[in-house]
C-alpha cells in the first residue's frame, strides 16, 4: 500500500489517536499529544530507511559502488596525509543485519561513510567569558531545534579564537549530533559557512556519495533512535561517544534513491504538518465552544435561565465533553455553580446562614473564654466591593478566619528527613495532599515523642488541609476518619472549623474557581508561591444554610462522579485508538 493511501484510508485513526500529557501547577492545562500523527511520522521515517518508501530503479548505481569509491577516496587522503588513518571498525555481525533490504542497498557503519569530529577540548575551548555578540557561530545543544540550527539565540566567538581551535569546526552540509543532555538531537548545517561546536556535540561529515539530508532522516528514524536509547542512562552524561556513534549501522541506498527518499519524506511530512494543524485547530475550536457554553451557566441570571442554558448543553453532551480538558472544565463549572448557590434550589424554610454564623461566633467566643483557643485579631467586615456576586436568599458572605477554630501551617521536625522513621505517626507533606484525596504512597513517619512535641502541627479527622506553597498551591482535601491523627509540614495549612458539619462545603469552596482565584491571586513570596495565614483568613467565603450545604455536597458528589465516569470512558476510547494506531504501524513495518 502506498503511504499516501495509508494516510488517507486511516485518516480518522491518525487524527483521533491522542494522549493527554499532564503538567503541574495552575494554568498548565493538560496538553494533548497527537499520538496518531506522531506515529505516522515515525512510520514514514522507518519505511524510508528500510527501502519501503519509494520504488527502486534498476538503473541506479548500487550502493556497493558508492562504498568502493568512499573507501578509495579515504585511502587517497590518508596517503596524501590530509587525514589520519581511520580506526578499523568491526565487521557487521549477524545480530545487526537488517532483513529485507533492497538488493541495491548496503549495510554500513556510520564511521565508514562519514567522518566524526569532536569539539576542541583543549585549553582553547571557548568558555562563556570569550563569547561575543557577533562573529563565528559557536553552537551548543540548545541551538538544535527541529532538525535545524536556531540562529535566534546564537552565541559567537571571534575569528582569532576560532583559529586557535584544533578541532570541532563545521561547514555547510555537516550534521551536528548531540551526545549529552538531549541525546540524539541533531541538525543539518545550512547557510552558516563555518562555525564551531560545544563539547556536547559531535560533527558528522558525510562523504560526497551520501547526501546529508538522508543521513539526517536516518538519525531521526525509529531504527536509529532505538540504538540511541541503549546509551541513555537518564543522566546529563549518557554513555554515547563519537566512537560509539561511528559503529551505528545504517542502511545505505544508491545516491539517486537517497534523493528520491528525501523528497518523498519531505512531501509526506508536509502532509503530516497539515493533519496536525487541522487537528489542533479542531481541538481548539471545540475547547472555545465548551468554554463559551459553560460560561452561560455561571452567568445565568436566575434558575429559569440556568435550566434553559443547561438544556442547550445537555442536548449535545456527548459531542461537547470528549476531551479531558473539557471534562475538567465541566467539573470546575459544577464547583463554581455550587458556591454561587445555583446548583440546588433554595428552601425558604431553611435556617438562614446569618443565624449559623451568629452561633459560630458565639461558640468561638466561648472557646476563647475557656482559653481553648487564642483570641484572634478582629477581621474587617466584608465590603460590598469585595463581594464577587450577589448571593441567593438565605446565604451570607463571611471571612474564612471567622469560622475557624484553628488555621495554621505545620512545620518540619528537628533534624528534617533524618527524623523520619519506618513506622510511627504519619507526617503529611504537600505531595500527599491532592484535591479530594490523601495520597499515602509517599508518606513519611515520625516517632511518637516527636509527634507529642509538635502540638501545633497535629491534624485530626475532619480537618481541611490546604497546600500553601509551590506548584501544588491550592490543592485541598479533608483529613479522613480512618487515620486517628497525623502531623503536617510547613507547606500544608490546617483549617479546623468551629462547625464540623461545614467541612465538605468549605472543601468544595476551596477547590472551586472562586477561591482558587483568591489563592493564586493573593499569594505572597517572590521566590516561591506562598499563602500566609494573614491572607488566607481574610478570604470572602459564600456560606449557605447548613441544610442546603448538605444538598450541595450530595449534588456535587453525584455530578463529579459522572465526570469521572466520563473521563474513564474517554481514557478507554483513547487507549483503543492508540492500539489501533500501533496495530496499523506494526502491520506495515
Amino acid at each position: 500500500m502506498a503511504v499516501e493511501n495509508l494516510i488517507t484510508e486511516h485518516i480518522d485513526i491518525w487524527t483521533s489517536a491522542v494522549k493527554t500529557k499532564s503538567a503541574s501547577g495552575r494554568g498548565s492545562s493538560k496538553k494533548l499529544e497527537l499520538y496518531g500523527v506522531k506515529k505516522l511520522r515515525e512510520l514514514i521515517l522507518e519505511l524510508a530507511v528500510r527501502g519501503k518508501l519509494v520504488p527502486q530503479d534498476p538503473n541506479d548505481e548500487p550502493a556497493s559502488l558508492l562504498l568502493e569509491r568512499i573507501t578509495a577516496e579515504k585511502a587517497r587522503l590518508v596517503k596524501e596525509q590530509k587525514i589520519k588513518k581511520p580506526k578499523q571498525l568491526p565487521a557487521i555481525s549477524e545480530s545487526e543485519i537488517i532483513e529485507e533490504l533492497p538488493k541495491s542497498w548496503e549495510l554500513v557503519r556510520i564511521g565508514c561513510m562519514s567522518t566524526l569530529e569532536n569539539g576542541d577540548r583543549s585549553k582553547n575551548y571557548p568558555n562563556k567569558s570569550v563569547l561575543v555578540e557577533s562573529g563565528i557561530p559557536f553552537v551548543n545543544a540548545g541551538h538544535l531545534v527541529n532538525s535545524r540550527i536556531n540562529e535566534a539565540e546564537m552565541t559567537y566567538i571571534t575569528q582569532e579564537r576560532f583559529d586557535l581551535l584544533r578541532a570541532g569546526k563545521f561547514n555547510d552540509g555537516d550534521i551536528l549530533f548531540c551526545l549529552r543532555g538531549s541525546l540524539g538531537k541533531c541538525a543539518i548545517v545550512e547557510n552558516f559557512g563555518i562555525g564551531a561546536i560545544a563539547s556536547s556535540l559531535v560533527i558528522v561529515k558525510p562523504e560526497k556519495s551520501v547526501i546529508p539530508e538522508y543521513l539526517l532522516k536516518f538519525f531521526e528514524s525509529p531504527l536509529s533512535l532505538s540504538n540511541i536509547r541503549k546509551y541513555d542512562n537518564g543522566t546529563a552524561q549518557p554513555n554515547l561517544s563519537a566512537s560509539d556513534l561511528a559503529k551505528f549501522v545504517i542502511p545505505l541506498p544508491p545516491l539517486n534513491e537517497q534523493h528520491r527518499i528525501v523528497a518523498k519524506v519531505d512531501e509526506l511530512m508536509a502532509l503530516c504538518d497539515q493533519l496536525e494543524q487541522q487537528t489542533e485547530a479542531s481541538i481548539e475550536a471545540h475547547q472555545v465552544l465548551v468554554t463559551t457554553l459553560l460560561e452561560t451557566l455561571t452567568n445565568s441570571a436566575d434558575a429559569d435561565e440556568l435550566m434553559q442554558n443547561w438544556a442547550r448543553i445537555s442536548e449535545h453532551f456527548d459531542t461537547l465533553f470528549t476531551t479531558e480538558e473539557s471534562i475538567d472544565q465541566l467539573k470546575q463549572t459544577i464547583l463554581q455553580l455550587a458556591v454561587m448557590g445555583k446548583l440546588v434550589p433554595q428552601d425558604p424554610s431553611d435556617e438562614p446562614a446569618a443565624e449559623l454564623l451568629k452561633r459560630i461566633a458565639e461558640e468561638k467566643a466561648q472557646l476563647v473564654r475557656e482559653k481553648k483557643i487564642k483570641k484572634q485579631k478582629a477581621l474587617l467586615p466584608i465590603s460590598e466591593d469585595e463581594k464577587p456576586f450577589e448571593l441567593p436568599s438565605g446565604w451570607s458572605y463571611e471571612r474564612l478566619g471567622n469560622i475557624c477554630e484553628k488555621m495554621g501551617s505545620g512545620s518540619t521536625p528537628r533534624g528534617g528527613q533524618s527524623a523520619y522513621v519506618t513506622e510511627g505517626i504519619p507526617f503529611l507533606r504537600s505531595q500527599n495532599v491532592w484535591n479530594g484525596e490523601l495520597k499515602l504512597n509517599d508518606i513519611a513517619y515520625i516517632p511518637q515523642e516527636t509527634h507529642d512535641k509538635m502540638e501545633n502541627t497535629k491534624v485530626y479527622p475532619g480537618d481541611v488541609l490546604l497546600n500553601i506553597t509551590g506548584a501544588s498551591l491550592g490543592r485541598s482535601t479533608i483529613f479522613p476518619e480512618e487515620i486517628p491523627e497525623a502531623n503536617v509540614s510547613q507547606h500544608v495549612t490546617i483549617i479546623r472549623l468551629i462547625e464540623p458539619k461545614m467541612k465538605e462545603f468549605i472543601h468544595i469552596g476551596i477547590i472551586s474557581p472562586l477561591i482558587q482565584n483568591l489563592v493564586w491571586g493573593r499569594q505572597v513570596g517572590m521566590a516561591i508561591e506562598g499563602l500566609s495565614k494573614k491572607v488566607l483568613e481574610q478570604f470572602e467565603f459564600p456560606v449557605p444554610p447548613l441544610e442546603e450545604q448538605k444538598l450541595i455536597v450530595e449534588k456535587v458528589t453525584e455530578l463529579l462522579n459522572i465526570c469521572e465516569n466520563l473521563k474513564a470512558q474517554l481514557v478507554a476510547s483513547q487507549t483503543t485508538q492508540i492500539q489501533l494506531t500501533d496495530s496499523i504501524v506494526d502491520q506495515v513495518v
